[in-house]
């Protein structure tokens, strides 16, 4: 696993006054558990307000994605684990939860962070969860990910000020 460009925050995230749901899958109870204590550990931090809601897979992160800016979320952390088996579902699942999280968040104009592990077996899993020995905190990467482009594009709007 390399770590090699990974950016190394600079400056702690002021995300109070953001509303950020955490939006989390449930297969491999263990690796999930880890990024959202990750996840939760930032937004914490970062004093944004948060919620956790869970969905059966990571399928099915984007339409949840899309109700929680529907609802009035300034970001979404989505969190999932997709382990390669021996067939094609792997790709396919991966393909349509990446391309689907990717269009919610264009759709929204908001960004999710994307703490969806696309692995190969279950310890690289463990090894990105942010658990005990984990080499790597991926919903804690996510969380920072979400907070920091959502001030971003919060400032970008009130720099460009009211259209009429």
């Amino acid at each position: 696993m390399s770590r090699a460009g990974a950016p190394t925050p600079t400056s702690p995230i002021d995300g109070s006054g953001l509303r950020v749901v955490v939006i989390a899958g449930t297969w491999h109870e263990t690796i999930s558990n880890g990024l959202i204590a990750g996840a939760q550990r930032v937004l914490d931090a970062a004093g944004a307000e948060h919620s956790l809601v869970h969905v059966p897979g990571s399928f099915e992160l984007a339409v949840a994605a899309q109700a929680a800016f529907a609802g009035g979320a300034d970001a979404v952390v989505a969190l999932g684990v997709i382990i390669r088996g021996g067939t094609p579902h792997f790709e396919y699942v991966s393909a349509a939860t990446t391309d689907g999280l990717t269009r919610v968040s264009l759709d929204a104009g908001k960004p999710v962070g994307f703490g969806l592990l696309t692995l190969d077996d279950e310890q690289q899993g463990l090894d990105r969860a942010g658990l005990e020995g984990s080499q790597e905190d991926k919903g804690a990467e996510a969380a920072d990910a979400a907070l920091r482009t959502a001030l971003v594009v919060r400032a970008l709007r009130q720099a460009q000020g009211p259209r009429g």
